[in-house]
């Protein structure tokens, strides 16, 4: 009986999601209305509203957004694999949320979050110890068995917990590539604080990778995407959770590290950048004066003759 229903089901017949359609298209109103009729009162005369890449990452968030959220991966992740659900929390939480704060201009991210009290409860939350531990929670509720089938079950349940994880990652991110400067850490702080986010994940990826029989009992079901067992789908979570969001911050840390210090490093070694020649106490490795030919006959006339035997 079971496998007759499993031949009969399509996993990948369309199904609309007109609420995602409506939301991506609010956004994108919403974006061109502050760039178009708030920034050219919010910026000093001369300055560009957004730039290039502004509208570039704005672009890139949206695609993003819209890719995790419609068919064919919303189906698929909260239907039938476990891993393309994990697929579509990383995108949520790692890979959309810096590209829509590079997408916000510093005098729209004021204007948003104002002066007031919301602006000292953002700074407050975008602390990256606060940021960071909310961060987490977040992803270790998100994957606790009980909480994934009752979100699979629950419409508003689901969709809240998206709303919760991408709130969170925007303030997990803001101390890293955040409009406000106020708000942003130094290179090396970002480093080590990427780092550290990359070390969380370990124990929920590993927990999945090696777990024995089936961990959400809402993807035990007959029809199989791809042919994948339930235990096989399980290991590609933990490992996509693992590996694409370790090395995805990885990347970015080399990236901050390569761009802060190794270009100091080589501006301070560059003498065709840098003024003038080269010190000739660089080149003799010394503070001193060079040593010239007048020294050294100055040094023989004052010299005493050996005497002889």
């Amino acid at each position: 009986m079971l496998a007759q229903l499993a031949d009969q089901v399509d996993p990948w017949r369309f199904q609309w999601h007109p609420e995602v359609w409506v939301l991506v298209a609010f956004l994108t109103s919403a974006y061109v209305y502050m760039v178009r009729k708030i920034g050219p009162n919010a910026v000093p005369p001369g300055e560009p509203v957004v730039t290039r890449g502004n509208k570039y990452a704005f672009a890139g968030a949206m695609a993003m957004m819209w890719i995790a959220s419609d068919w064919p991966m919303h189906d698929i992740a909260e239907e039938y694999l476990y891993s393309a659900h994990m697929l579509q929390h990383m995108v949520l939480s790692y890979f959309m949320p810096p590209l829509v704060l590079l997408a916000t201009p510093t005098w729209l991210m004021r204007v948003l979050i104002g002066d007031g009290g919301l602006y000292r409860a953002v700074r407050f939350l975008a602390r990256p110890v606060v940021a960071a531990v909310l961060f987490n929670v977040v992803i270790m509720v998100t994957h606790i068995p009980g909480m994934v089938s009752a979100s699979v079950e629950n419409g508003p349940l689901h969709y809240g917990l998206h709303f919760a994880v991408v709130m969170l990652s925007l303030l997990m991110w803001m101390p890293v590539c955040g409009p406000i400067p106020e708000f942003r850490m130094g290179p090396l702080a970002k480093c080590i604080y990427l780092f550290l986010q990359s070390v969380v994940p370990t124990v929920p990826a590993a927990w999945l990778t090696f777990a024995e029989g089936t961990v959400y009992k809402s993807y035990d079901i007959p029809v199989r995407v791809f042919g994948w067992s339930v235990e096989i789908d399980q290991q590609l979570a933990g490992a996509t959770m693992k590996l694409a969001g370790g090395i995805f911050l990885w990347t970015i840390v080399v990236f901050i590290f390569f761009k802060r210090f190794a270009v100091d490093y080589r501006n301070e070694h560059d003498y065709a950048r840098r003024p003038g020649s080269m010190p000739d106490a660089e080149i003799l490795a010394s503070t001193e004066s060079p040593l010239t030919t007048d020294d050294v006959e100055k040094a023989f006339a004052g010299s005493r003759a050996p005497l002889e035997d």
